[in-house]
């Protein structure tokens, strides 16, 4: 039976590698996940350490501390959840000492008290924690989890071989959209949580990486791009861990788009080796970014200071916001972190996260953010709900690993926004930086040279001097007197290229522009909130 379902699915999989769009992918069906999902998962706090009265006890008390009502309202079963064989039949089946009354009554429990219910399982052969993979199962396994009452299924990427003449990153590509086509034909699809990327995040270099990220918002709702963060257990620095995902969520902002979310991993808002100001941190860069916020602590022990993170209305607002853009990087110096995104009703926002041993003190100019000059706007702190007014810049004094945030409401003579911030290669962090008539990539220091706006028309210029616009002749790339010629029209797609629109050559960092290759590291950009990517 398993081989002959195995046969089948690839055929499935065959057609549709060759008719992709007769299969609903996620940012075209954007209504199976509109906005970033919010919840519980067990694995970053206690690993395979699940059982049914933890699952019970944490929904009562998201319940009773007002989580769910904040908007955490699913609960994921991580990996460890079922025997080690399959039933005769080759169904999963629950491990009957850790779950009594097993997945239909754990999934009725959760639906009682108003929560989702969402399950782990591994595209390869067995799961990170040696359990049964899905490998020549999936169709099988999606259903058992329909019947359960599941509608969300994280899919991990452990034990995973190729096959078939493939290339490892193929192979992953290849499994991920077979359980996508799996998915998508079902009458009510689950939600699809993707860790594909996560297993090429440490490769020396990134392409492979960028090709797997390129599939995953056609493929599911939501990608995990790196690094599992720390468990509460673990050896280790828990906010490097935290660092780690951080930066490596701000390369993947382009990807982001209604119904696709970005996952940078667990909140571990409980980790008793953070700090106040990191564990706060935490979640205000997350909420920035739109991510997928997903509790992984021990809910009945919170304390009112976490709880009062985690349940931070005016933040929440920004992570829920219907525009779910992810924030993008203003600038980056050794010390700060600025970020900028629209919110739907035409607000601003700003994050500034002090990543520096000690306190400091930064000055962001309105222009930075995409604003104009001359202009009184008024801008909330999003942690205390005070309000400053704020004309040609605002002053920002921050504790270390701190992070602010502040909303800018603009009057209507200032209503428009300029999407304004870095160009900064990928892979080597390098920042597009202006000088005179050159451009050059160099390491980010935070200065205006390094700080570039967007015209609607396409033409880039740096705050340096507004008056001149990237330009190329068909090989070097410099700085000219702005005229609106194709010479100085640039395109930006999700795969993270900047295309000229006379040459239809790239960006390329150290050699001006070059024929556009697909995934390149030298060609493979972030760009600033608000510019708009070609799908």
């Amino acid at each position: 039976m398993t081989t002959m379902l195995s046969k089948s699915l690839v055929v499935a999989a065959t057609v549709g590698e060759l008719f992709p769009r007769l299969a609903q992918a996620s940012i075209e069906s954007p209504n199976i996940l509109p906005r970033p999902p919010m919840g519980f998962n067990n694995w970053a706090r206690f690993e395979c350490n699940l059982n049914q009265t933890l699952f019970t006890e944490t929904a009562d008390s998201m319940v009773s501390t007002g989580l769910r009502d904040a908007g955490y309202d699913r609960l994921y079963l991580d990996d460890c959840w079922m025997t080690h064989q399959r039933a005769d039949n080759g169904s999963l089946q629950w491990d009957t000492k850790k779950f009594p009354d097993g997945m239909p009554w754990l999934g009725q429990y959760f639906r009682e008290r108003g929560f989702k219910f969402g399950i782990y399982e591994d595209s390869g052969n067995a799961t990170c924690g040696g359990y049964p993979g899905s490998y020549g199962y999936e169709k099988l396994d999606a259903e058992t989890f329909a019947n359960w009452g599941v509608d969300y299924l994280k899919l991990d990427g452990c034990n995973v071989s190729p096959e078939d003449g493939r290339d490892l990153r193929d192979e992953y590509i290849h499994r991920y959209h077979l359980w996508h086509q799996i998915l998508d034909n079902m009458a009510k699809p689950l939600i699809f949580s993707e860790s594909a990327p996560a297993y090429f995040s440490g490769d020396k270099s990134l392409s492979d990486w960028y090709a797997v990220m390129d599939k995953m918002p056609f493929y599911g709702e939501l990608a995990r791009h790196s690094d599992d963060v720390i468990n509460y257990n673990a050896k280790g620095n828990a906010w490097d861990s935290i660092m780690t995902n951080y930066n490596f969520q701000i390369l993947v902002a382009r990807y982001q788009k209604l119904g696709f979310y970005n996952d940078p991993d667990f909140l571990i808002t409980d980790n008793t080796r953070l700090s106040a100001d990191e564990k706060a941190s935490q979640f205000a860069l997350w909420a920035s970014f739109s991510a997928p916020l997903i509790i992984s602590a021990y809910i009945p022990a919170l304390t009112k200071e976490e709880l009062a993170i985690l349940t931070n209305k005016d933040l929440l607002a920004v992570n829920q916001d219907p525009l779910v853009e992810q924030a993008a990087l203003v600038s980056r110096d050794d010390t700060f972190d600025v970020f900028t995104k629209n919110l739907q009703n035409g607000d601003r926002l700003l994050t500034v996260l002090n990543k520096g041993d000690s306190t400091a003190t930064v000055e962001i100019p309105v222009e930075r953010i995409g604003l104009a000059k001359r202009c009184a706007y008024k801008a909330k702190d999003l942690w205390d709900g005070s309000s400053i007014k704020v004309k040609d810049s605002v002053s920002i004094k921050l504790n270390t690993h701190a992070t602010a945030v502040y909303r800018f409401s603009l009057p209507k003579k200032c209503s428009g926004i300029t999407p304004t911030g870095m160009v900064f290669n990928t892979a080597s962090m390098n920042c597009l930086t202006s000088s005179d008539k050159s451009i050059d990539f160099a390491k980010c220091d935070a200065k205006d040279s390094q700080v570039w706006q967007f015209s609607p028309s396409g033409t880039i210029s740096a705050l340096s001097d507004t008056s001149k616009c990237l330009s190329t002749d068909g090989k070097e790339v410099s700085l000219e007197r702005c005229s609106g010629s194709r010479s100085q029209k640039w395109s930006y797609s999700y795969m993270g290229d900047l295309k000229n629109g006379k040459s239809g050559k790239c960006l390329t960092e150290g050699l001006g522009v070059r024929e556009c290759g697909e995934d390149l590291e030298s060609q493979v950009f972030g760009l600033p909130s608000g510019v708009h990517v070609h799908w």
